[in-house]
């Protein structure tokens, strides 16, 4: 190791680096010549963020906490923008910050794609580190940085830092939704630092994983994820909402950040008008007031969840069962009485008899008005078994044809109505656990995305391609929904009904009959 190599690698190793990545960046990179001619140094938004590591190391430092032993949280921060303001620029800076300060470190990269981690993640990343005045100490692959041959030789050499070398890296990571346990890092105690870029776009189950490598005791440990925020659904969203307290979050407008022309931003403004998804996204960095594809809007569902219950007792009663069809789907019960979600239970790995037989339970328990099934799949079964019982029970199919002519089918149609019954509803769990229901009923009701048929029906997303997403199967949302499929009159009407229609000649099993209930 030359004399100058040893200089460079003593300042990688000082504490006011290790501490800074603001302090590392500034000196790391020929600021104001060649490709960076037009800047100083960092632009604002992205100095802020690099205090706040050092902030939350320092603190750790403060708290008499050693690098080996540390009892807080990681670091966790979400960043959502609009358009251009310079996210990929920082994480090449930080990722460099890392793997130069902490020798054995591992970096993991990842992005809501193979090509934008490919073409455009990476290659920042890489383009950073080329840059800085320590780039001989790495060799830099298509989607891998490492230590050179030399570098690596007196990391693991006695006579050098004794260290290994087996997880120091900066590595872009790919995820797949079939496996997603493949995309899991190694642990390691020499630190940990993982960056999802374009994050909206990756599936949950990945960040799942990825949060499951965060198990060793030491302030190293950072996780990062950076996104136009253009879903209001999904982990990234939920890092600025349900999970809020664990994330530090930022959120940029394009029009504040310097360096950078505001003609663009004006343009969409002027276009799409001011109020618009569109500026929200690109602009503003804000989240949608709805999805672009979004059935649901997420105001109208949290409302309903804030809203507090009507207590009707004349309102009528129904029940809808979604039955699970195999894996991780849950067989669901909701309960409905008029603009009242009563009642939610989820039951796992039932067989159809021991779905009937909780069936059975809820009509007991709650006497309702109507109980509606969904017969696809197993749920057929249970409908045969329930009317062989002499329970009044109703079937129906999400692929059947829907009765209006705006709905591609009748699961759209009962979710169109939902849609419309939630703007006035109260479905707010109460207990210990109402938050973590509540939130989990957002996310069902909120999940689902639609398209618009050649003729002009909206067909709503099922739940495989959900599942393609990373999202959550709406099995609760759809239960609910079943209590749409069919009209019913409120109480009092319907016992007006029943005294003057003998039971004998009306039955819930003729399609055309007068029914009470209906």
């Amino acid at each position: 190791m030359t004399p100058q190599q040893k200089d460079t690698l003593s300042w990688m190793l000082s504490p006011e680096v290790y501490l800074s990545p603001l302090r590392f960046s500034m000196q790391a990179y020929d600021w104001g010549r060649g490709d960076l001619r037009k800047f100083k140094g960092p632009r604002k938004w992205q100095r802020d963020i690099m205090l706040e590591i050092e902030e939350y190391l320092k603190d750790a430092l403060a708290k008499g906490k050693d690098t080996n032993s540390i009892s807080e949280d990681f670091y966790r921060h979400a960043v959502a923008s609009g358009r251009g303001p310079g996210k990929s620029a920082l994480i090449g800076m930080l990722s460099h910050w890392f793997m130069s300060t902490r020798i054995g470190g591992s970096t993991w990269v990842a992005a809501n794609g193979a090509p934008q981690l490919q073409t455009k993640t990476f290659p920042e990343i890489a383009k950073w580190v080329s840059r800085g005045i320590n780039r001989e100490f790495f060799d830099i692959n298509a989607m891998s940085i490492q230590p050179t041959k030399w570098f690596k030789e007196y990391i693991e050499s006695p006579l050098g830092l004794a260290k290994s070398t087996r997880y120091y890296y900066i590595s872009g990571q790919l995820w797949s939704e079939e496996n997603p346990d493949g995309f899991a890092g190694a642990h390691n105690y020499d630190g940990e630092f993982a960056i999802f870029d374009e994050a909206s776009g990756i599936p949950d189950k990945i960040w799942t994983v990825q949060e499951g490598v965060f198990t060793e005791d030491i302030p190293d440990r950072f996780w990062l994820v950076f996104s136009n925020p253009r879903k209001t659904s999904g982990s990234f969203f939920e890092c600025f909402h349900k999970n809020r307290e664990l994330w530090r979050t930022t959120q940029i407008d394009s029009r504040s950040v310097e360096g950078i022309s505001k003609t663009t931003y004006d343009n969409i403004i002027q276009q799409w008008g001011e109020d618009s998804n569109e500026a929200r996204v690109e602009v503003y960095g804000q989240f949608p007031n709805v999805g672009d594809e979004q059935f649901i809007g997420t105001g109208i569902v949290s409302e309903a969840i804030l809203r507090d219950k009507y207590d009707d007792d004349a309102a009528p009663l129904v029940i809808g069962v979604d039955v699970a069809r195999f894996g991780a789907d849950k067989t669901c019960i909701a309960v409905r009485r008029g603009r009242d979600l009563v009642s939610v239970s989820k039951y796992s790995g039932f067989d159809t008899m021991q779905v009937v037989g909780k069936v059975i339970e809820a009509v007991e328990r709650w006497q309702p008005d109507m109980t509606v099934i969904d017969e696809g799949g197993l749920g057929s079964g249970v409908v045969d078994r329930l009317s062989e019982q002499r329970y009044k029970v109703r079937g129906v199919n999400f692929g059947w044809k829907a009765n209006s002519v705006a709905y591609a089918n009748k699961r759209a149609e009962m979710w169109g109505t939902m849609r419309e019954w939630l703007k006035t509803a109260s479905i707010g769990s109460a207990g210990a656990n109402a938050p973590q229901e509540n939130s989990y009923l957002k996310a069902e009701l909120c999940g689902p995305e639609y398209k618009v048929t050649s003729n002009g029906a909206i067909q709503l997303e099922s739940k495989d391609s959900m599942k393609k997403r990373g999202m959550a199967s709406p099995d609760v949302a759809d239960a609910l929904a079943l209590t749409f499929a069919y009209p019913v009159a409120n109480r009092a009407a319907s016992k007006m009904l029943k005294d003057r229609v003998s039971p004998r000649t009306t039955s819930y099993n003729q399609p055309n009959a007068v029914s009470w209930m209906q």
